[in-house]
């Protein structure tokens, strides 16, 4: 996880003469084309997967979600390494260029004709032959490099620019850090938005070779710019990994797990405190992982200072706390699943769009890979109306600083992820009826008589969605663990999401496999009943917030109502 380690003096004294402002160019124009090249490539990726890899609609889908899954896996792994092993220049240098890699590999798929299968006419009915092993090798080689260079750059940016501005002597450090903050977010936005309008653009203009090319272009860019900057970078050494921590607090639990507790906590003298200040006893709760931090034998496990010997034998009491934090908030963690898979929605969209009237003004044509703008725009302008406008109008009722709590938030999210999936079943039930009047039964290539903007509610309903719920996630958990484990927030949503992309993956090949004559993910889009698809997922959506209630409900109230709304206005 991303920790911000205690400097010494002689890294203070460095940090003097290194970092500072002249350092953020680098650092946010590395993450910004990362962002720009990556989720352009993805926004129009299943019309690729489709035409030039003659895949079935589900199989596309299926690999994206994977591909997904796997990107939102890895910065678990790249947090880790960074604060355990490598430090956050080098992840962030070797992701970089592992990217690169496999944008790199993905453009000589769109450049070289042997390395995709042959190209076929569909609209004159051509048999298509099925893509070949090397074919397939070479594209998930440059998906999987891609993936893995986002587990490096997502997870280690944000704390790498901190650690250039994060400067405790001077009096408007915190003033500092903040506006290095918003002008990070913002211009992590402003690259999504030109990656799904412009990039999209391109490639649906000048061609796949052209539209990946540009990405590579960036990504070099990216690359040699943040190079560039090494010389004046503040380079943190490695420090302890929360991971490496709940490891040791299961290894020590496991090795100790014939020992008895203590019948009662009195002062926890026989508890191993570590380097904390104030004496500890560990919670009653979840009271087997106690004995990871009960001292059997001070003379041998203590060393002359009174540390542990042996850290994956006996671990400190705010260790074993620190897990069991984490422990408590994973029920509703998962509720959190479910909708990562309706907002990771973009594959059967984007193949609707193309059989719809995408002509906005002047013959202006919008792509079909950047119809999830309508969703970051309405995230972008909700997060700001809520902030400024009615969090001062709601906190007036609740009593709360920062309006409605971050349960009926998240709440609110999952149940207008329900309606944004009943809105998509509505509008497909609509497209497939207008193309059967059409008589395109057998046309799937055929223009629908229907505009594509009857698209955009259910893309600014996700987009709603993700506002309150991804949002009411992260603040839940900034709130209730403890300030050492402040940034596993972002991983434990990182990590929902990989997981809604591959039950999302999941459904799709259930669906596929169990829906015959035809199947309702067919590639003929009015033959199929992808209305009846999103039927489901908004049943599953359904079920996913009774879920929640109970999970919520289990949970209990948050320790301490106001200081969970005063950490909240903090972060």
């Amino acid at each position: 996880m991303e920790t911000v380690p205690t400097k010494t003096d002689d890294q203070q004294s460095s940090s003097k003469k290194k970092g500072g402002l002249r350092t953020m160019p680098f650092i946010i124009v590395n993450e910004t084309f990362e962002k720009v090249a990556s989720f352009g490539l993805h926004a129009n990726m299943i019309l690729y997967l489709k035409n030039e890899y003659h895949m079935s609609n589900a199989a596309g889908a299926n690999v994206l979600f994977l591909w997904l899954a796997i990107s939102n896996l890895t910065p678990t792994f790249g947090a880790f390494f960074s604060d355990s092993y490598l430090g956050r220049f080098r992840v962030i240098a070797l992701a970089s260029l592992v990217t690169f890699m496999g944008m790199s590999t993905l453009f000589l798929t769109a450049v070289i004709p042997q390395a995709r299968p042959p190209y076929c006419d569909v609209q004159l009915e051509e048999i298509c032959k099925s893509a070949r092993p090397p074919h397939l090798a070479l594209l998930f080689l440059s998906f999987g490099l891609m993936a893995i260079g986002a587990g490096g750059v997502r997870p280690c940016s944000l704390a790498f620019g901190a650690d250039q501005l994060d400067k405790p002597e001077n009096p408007n450090n915190a003033r500092i850090l903040q506006s290095f903050f918003n002008w990070y977010y913002a211009s992590v936005g402003i690259s999504v938005m030109i990656s799904v309008t412009v990039i999209v653009y391109i490639q649906d203009k000048a061609g796949w070779a052209v539209g990946f090319g540009v990405p590579v272009v960036l990504m070099f860019l990216s690359v040699a710019m943040f190079l560039l900057g090494s010389s004046l970078y503040v380079k943190v050494k490695p420090n302890r990994s929360l991971f490496t921590g709940f490891v040791q607090v299961i290894s020590a639990t496991w090795k100790n797990r014939h020992l008895a507790l203590p019948p009662t906590i009195s002062n926890g003298i026989c508890y191993y405190q570590g380097d904390s200040i104030n004496l500890l006893v560990p919670s009653d709760k979840l009271r087997v992982l106690n004995k990871a931090c009960i001292i059997k034998n001070p003379e041998k496990e203590l060393d002359a200072d009174g540390f542990a010997v042996a850290q994956w034998s006996l671990c400190s009491v705010k260790q074993v706390e620190e897990l069991k934090a984490l422990i408590k908030v994973l029920p509703i963690w998962s509720t959190g699943i479910m909708i990562a898979v309706t907002i990771s929605q973009h594959s059967f969209p984007v193949l609707q769009a193309t059989t719809m009237d995408r002509r906005l003004v002047a013959g202006f044509k919008i792509p079909a890979g950047s119809f999830s703008l309508f969703a970051i725009i309405t995230l972008t302008i909700w997060v700001a109306i809520y902030d400024r406008v009615l969090v001062p109008f709601i906190s007036k009722f609740t009593k709360r600083p920062r309006g409605l709590s971050f349960k009926q938030r998240m709440g609110i999210g999952l149940v207008i992820s329900c309606l944004s999936t009943s809105t998509a079943a509505l509008v497909e039930r609509n497209r497939r009826a207008a193309a059967l009047k059409q008589g395109l039964a057998n046309n799937p290539l055929g223009l629908v008589n229907m505009s594509a903007m009857w698209l955009a509610p259910q893309y600014c309903l996700s987009g709603l969605a993700e506002a309150f719920n991804a949002i009411g996630q992260i603040e839940f958990y900034y709130s209730q663990f403890p300030k050492s484990m402040s940034s596993i927030a972002v991983s434990l949503f990182s990590l929902s999401m990989a997981m809604g992309n591959l039950v999302g993956s999941v459904i799709v090949g259930v669906l596929n496999h169990v829906t015959h004559n035809p199947s309702w993910v067919t590639n003929n889009l009015n033959q199929g009943h992808y209305d009846y698809y999103y039927c489901v997922l908004t049943v599953l959506c359904g079920i996913n917030f009774l879920y929640y209630l109970i999970c919520s409900w289990a949970y209990g109230p948050c320790e301490g109502e106001q200081i969970c709304d005063k950490d909240k206005a903090h972060h």
